[in-house]
């Protein structure tokens, strides 16, 4: 969220209020549009797509050093 908002911690906070709900409303949607008349849990959307990320990010930071 930093890189879009920049480091104001109070640009980051608003911007995560505004973020996070957006991000559940669309892995909804998704889950509600994955399969033709099955219902996918919301929880496994978000668990497809941020699995990954937090996977590259944890990579990132082996890289430098810091993990």
């Amino acid at each position: 969220m930093a890189i879009v908002v920049g480091s104001d911690y109070r640009r980051i906070v608003v911007g995560c209020l505004f973020a996070g709900p957006a991000l559940m409303v669309a892995a909804d949607a998704g889950a509600r549009l994955a399969l033709d008349g099955i219902q996918v849990p919301v929880g496994v959307v978000t668990g497809v797509v941020g699995g990954p990320y937090f996977l590259s990010l944890m990579r990132r930071r082996r890289s430098m050093g810091e993990l």
